[in-house]
């Protein structure tokens, strides 16, 4: 509980105990009676102004700022409308109890910022720079790329880089919501905002701080609130527009039944006053945009980040969702998958080929020095040229060896066994002679196959897969991951049109979210009516286009922020529902007579309350 909160909390207390001592304790009887009111009055005012005071300046302070119908004004006339019709105490119960349910809104949304403030815990303060022997503090803002800085155990990692020394476990939990710690050694990429649990630390700065993993991430939670949803756009609608009408319409309850009826005016004024107290719309103003805030905040401890209410409104209504494959569905990463030796062993096959493939840094060839597994002997290599869009051509241990494509193939009039199996296929010659073929193929994601899965589940009615790649590798993955359509051979501007062609085909609140990583995907990202990036390993231009960015680039995420998506606009929903249906009753209950004060401090405080209470369980969201 904060400062301000206690403070709150022992004015309440003390408050409720005089009000209480006050209704218990008989008038002295040497006060005359015509004086007994004033009496009354008086001390009464002693627990009302210690509660209310603040809420009477600030209706004061808005009304000379021009902003007069809101909550602040209603309880102010409301409360102050009860003294003068000598209802002192329910006067100040009034107020007390509003105190209460503002007590409680408070809490409730510090609660719901507690996920997000931790998530701004990881805004560094300091970036260590080794200078004359030791190490200087400065300001990750001042640090350069290229610069070494030193980061210790226990201390968070400033700027995203490179390990140029040590290894150490990273606790990366407040970015991505996972538990596991990383190891990282050197070489290893590293980003801002992950602590150092273990070992020192050097590491080569490869992104100053504005344009680091931290930076973008706090810009993302900061600029979330900015952009509201359609039910808390109505809201802020609806309150500008109910509040003058209850005040008039109170204003006419206690005005018109005795001019023209001649009907009491203490009772009509009675009426009107509770009228007020009724009408109140705190429930709604303070409940709708706590729950998305607090979507939002559960989606962020799941390590979701979600930039708006209004994308967490959409993914509510989300029935297709269209996905990038290399490093959304696949990890992105080519790996020897399998050899097909023709005339020599498979160890042969692979030694011959990644000799040839040394100097590349395609990935291809990167994919088969790390299968190769041995450090590369330059003295057996010798002249090597690279023919473009074939493959290389190299002199191996004296031997002229060929590795590429088929067309390399075709180009040197050499026979060949073609492969047709899915994945990257490497064919290889030795002398003009075919030596068999190598296999490089994307993993796909451990946990891509359960995605699909629960999206089905969660009533996502198609998935489609949209690549560059091949027919039959495309084909394969998707019937692997049970995707429902695959588009392959794509440019980037084909999968605009295919998004688009998709689009036309829905209908009314129907949504679309496309899940990519690529800069080829930010165009696709950006058409898209939900764009669903990979943070850790994603683009800066992909995570810049996305409405959503799943912090540990897990596609089995998007399910769980679904499913945050649907509680919190069912609580919304239920909310809306709760809070103007017992307005509504208990307003004509008002407007007849039939309510007291103390059934119009319910209807008041306790319906926020209820309101509030009901919107935090969304906090209660777990993986």
């Amino acid at each position: 509980m904060t400062k301000k909160q206690k403070k709150t909390l022992t004015r309440i207390i003390i408050s409720a105990i005089l009000l209480g001592a006050f209704m218990l304790m008989p008038t002295p009887a040497v006060i005359p009676e015509k004086w007994q009111m004033w009496w009354q009055l008086g001390i009464m005012l002693i627990p009302y102004l210690l509660i209310g005071k603040d809420v009477v300046w600030k209706a004061v302070r808005n009304i000379l700022h021009g902003k007069v119908f809101d909550e602040n004004f209603l309880m102010s006339i409301a409360t102050v409308g009860a003294m003068v019709i000598g209802k002192y105490s329910e006067g100040v119960a009034v107020m007390l109890f509003y105190q209460v349910g503002e007590l409680f809104q408070s809490y409730a949304v510090n609660r719901s910022r507690q996920s997000i403030t931790e998530l701004m815990d990881i805004r560094p303060d300091y970036a260590n720079i080794e200078e004359d022997g030791g190490l200087r503090q400065v300001d990750p803002e001042e640090v350069r790329i290229g610069d070494i800085i030193v980061v210790k155990a226990g201390e968070r990692i400033p700027l995203d880089g490179k390990v140029a020394s040590g290894t150490s476990l990273l606790d990366a939990s407040a970015l991505t919501g996972e538990s596991v710690p990383r190891e990282v050694v050197p070489g290893s990429d590293v980003i801002s905002g992950c602590i150092n649990t273990s070992g020192l630390l050097r590491i080569e700065v490869t992104r100053e701080f504005q344009e680091s993993t931290v930076a973008k991430i706090l810009d993302l939670v900061e600029n979330a609130s900015s952009k509201k949803a359609k039910a808390e756009n109505f809201i802020t609608k609806f309150a500008g527009y109910y509040t003058p009408v209850v005040v008039t319409a109170s204003l006419l309850l206690a005005v018109i039944p005795p001019l023209f009826l001649g009907l009491a005016w203490g009772d009509w004024v009675n009426r009107a006053l509770m009228f007020l107290v009724i009408s109140c719309p705190c429930a709604l103003v303070i409940s709708i945009p706590l729950s998305f805030f607090g979507g939002i905040g559960g989606a962020s401890k799941c390590g979701i980040l979600v930039k708006g209410s209004n994308y967490l409104e959409a993914l509510a209504d989300m029935t297709t969702i269209v996905f990038d494959k290399t490093g959304t569905l696949t990890k992105g990463v080519f790996k020897v998958t399998n050899l097909y030796p023709a005339g020599m062993k498979k160890e042969e096959l692979l030694q011959y080929a990644a000799l040839a493939e040394s100097y590349s840094d395609h990935p291809i060839s990167l994919s088969l020095k790390e299968a190769y597994g041995r450090k590369m002997d330059a003295e057996r290599i010798g002249e090597v040229e690279e023919i473009p869009g074939h493959g290389v051509s190299a002199v191996v241990d004296g031997h002229r060896v060929l590795a590429g494509n088929l067309k390399l193939m075709k180009r040197m009039d050499i026979p060949y066994e073609e492969n047709s199996v899915s994945g990257t296929v490497v064919y290889v010659a030795v002398d003009d002679k075919f030596a068999g073929s190598i296999v490089i193929a994307d993993e796909v994601k451990e946990d891509a196959k359960a995605a699909i899965a629960a999206l089905n589940a969660a009533g996502v009615r198609k998935t489609v897969m949209l690549t560059g790649d091949r027919r039959e590798v495309g084909e394969e993955v998707a019937s692997k991951l049970g995707l429902d359509q695959v588009y392959t051979e794509l440019l980037p501007g084909d999968k605009v049109d295919k998004v688009e062609e998709l689009l036309q085909n829905m209908n009314g609140r129907e949504q679309l979210a496309f899940v990519g990583d690529g800069i080829n995907d930010a165009p696709v990202l950006s058409r898209a009516d939900i764009g669903i990036a990979m943070g850790a390993m994603g683009s800066d231009a992909a995570i810049e286009a996305a409405d959503i960015v799943l912090m540990d680039d897990e596609p089995s995420k998007i399910a769980v922020a679904v499913r945050i998506a649907r509680k919190t606009l069912r609580i919304v929903r239920q909310n809306i529902v709760f809070a103007l249906g017992v307005k509504a009753f208990f307003l004509l209950l008002g407007a007849f007579g039939v309510a007291t004060m103390w059934e119009a401090v319910f209807a008041d405080v306790g319906v926020s309350v209820i309101a509030i209470l009901n919107a935090t369980r969304i906090l209660r969201t777990e993986e």
